[in-house]
């Protein structure tokens, strides 16, 4: 639009050339002179306007590859700014649980030393009852025999007891192995996903 303005007021510019008066002078080499001058003014004007149209239309087609690589960029940025938010909530997840593992794992670090620490006072408890039944049996091998039948009874009591006792001592350090190792899968997935 601005450049077709440009060229209606260099016409008319032109038009006023033509349209002006001519000198009058008394020689025909004046008369020609201006017509010279008035044909490379328009081949000057018409270069000139061929430059500008050139110039126009290369920095309108530059202005438009620009505004493409803008528009391109601002996708990209944006793009990146969603990527950005999805890791910073990623991060969030994988805190939360990393914080939820060593929490389990704390728990579970407390509850295996209270198991271990309660099987060795029955392991203790045992000696000391193992300890009691050969007491007994010596006792009974010197004891009268009508006492004799009572003390192996109380002997055979104590000695059921104490299987008893050997089998839930074999289930509770059974229950601390797995605990153990529930334990030890957790602290490597802390581990890897620190």
């Amino acid at each position: 639009m601005i450049w077709k303005l440009c060229l209606l007021c260099l016409a008319g510019g032109l038009g006023a050339v033509h349209a002006g008066p001519i000198r009058k002078s008394g020689g025909t080499a004046d008369k020609a002179a201006p017509q010279e001058e008035v044909n490379v003014l328009m081949f000057g004007v018409i270069q000139l306007s061929e430059s500008l149209n050139y110039v126009f239309e290369t920095t309108e087609a530059k202005i438009e590859r620009i505004s493409k690589t803008l528009r391109s960029h601002e996708e990209t940025l944006q793009r990146l700014g969603k990527q950005a938010e999805q890791a910073a909530e990623v991060e969030q997840q994988i805190k939360g649980v990393v914080q939820l593992l060593q929490e389990q794992m704390a728990k579970q670090q407390t509850q295996s030393q209270i198991t271990k620490d309660w099987l060795n006072s029955i392991e203790k408890d045992e000696e000391e009852l193992k300890a009691k039944v050969q007491q007994l049996e010596t006792y009974i091998n010197s004891a009268a025999p009508d006492t004799l039948k009572e003390l192996q009874d109380k002997v055979e009591e104590h000695f059921q007891l104490l299987r008893g006792l050997q089998t839930w001592t074999r289930v509770q350090k059974n229950d601390i192995e797995t605990q153990d190792e529930q334990l030890s899968k957790l602290q490597k997935m802390s581990e890897a996903l620190s």
